[in-house]
């Protein structure tokens, strides 16, 4: 395949409130004491350093308050653990998701012959039983020479992962890079989208569900050689 070699972008900007200047404020003007730009950025770097919890949030901007400072106006200060929380219980999370993207994007640098495997798994303990939610089902792409999750999408269950690769596929910029794909993504419409952004593909094959369900290679030669010995 050959070295992986970084590739060369013009300067573009590359700060968070940048790329979340797109993102709708949920919040009644009269009630905004903090800018929405200030509490997103604590609120990424302070889960970037592993905070897992509105608290961490609030600790990791007091903590950092000056350094902060540098490039964040906080005209009142921290935002506190209750405004981190009520924020982000209002937010649109696609447009958050997109504008998390776009942002990854700009300081990823991007690199030819990146190997990307897309997959599907069930996050742990995220079911309510006692209010009937299920589990949630995320599928992501992940950068093997970045060790970096490039984009995730939510699904109401494993099978629906046909129709969130595409998607999923979307949002990326993947050009000149190779996608893996378990069996369940080993479909013409993945395929042809990954081709059409400029990639390559590798896909595992499920051999029994791949022989009878899978139309687009059933007359392949893989096939006939499965058969066959």
């Amino acid at each position: 395949m050959g070295m992986i070699r970084p590739i060369n972008e013009e300067e573009k900007d590359t700060t968070i409130a940048g790329h979340f200047s797109d993102l709708n404020d949920p919040r009644i003007d009269r009630t905004k004491r903090h800018k929405l730009a200030d509490i997103i950025t604590i609120a990424i770097c302070s889960t970037l350093c592993m905070g897992e919890s509105w608290d961490a949030m609030e600790e990791f901007g007091q903590t950092h308050e000056q350094w902060l400072r540098k490039f964040l106006e906080l005209p009142n200060g921290i935002p506190s653990h209750d405004t981190f929380n009520r924020v982000f219980a209002r937010i649109d999370p696609d447009q958050f998701r997109t504008c998390f993207i776009s942002w990854v994007k700009s300081i990823e640098p991007k690199f030819d012959g990146d190997i990307i495997p897309i997959d599907g798994k069930t996050v742990r303990r995220s079911h309510d039983r006692a209010n009937g939610n299920k589990a949630i089902h995320m599928v992501s792409a992940w950068a093997c020479h970045s060790s970096l999750v490039l984009g995730q999408l939510k699904t109401e269950e494993k099978s629906n992962e046909i129709t969130a690769i595409p998607k999923l596929l979307d949002l990326l910029e993947i050009k000149g890079c190779v996608v893996s794909i378990d069996a369940m993504g080993c479909q013409k419409k993945i395929a042809e989208k990954i081709v059409e952004k400029q990639a390559d593909w590798v896909f595992s094959l499920a051999l029994l569900d791949f022989v009878g369900t899978n139309k687009y290679f059933k007359n392949n030669h893989l096939v006939s050689f499965f058969r066959t010995h």
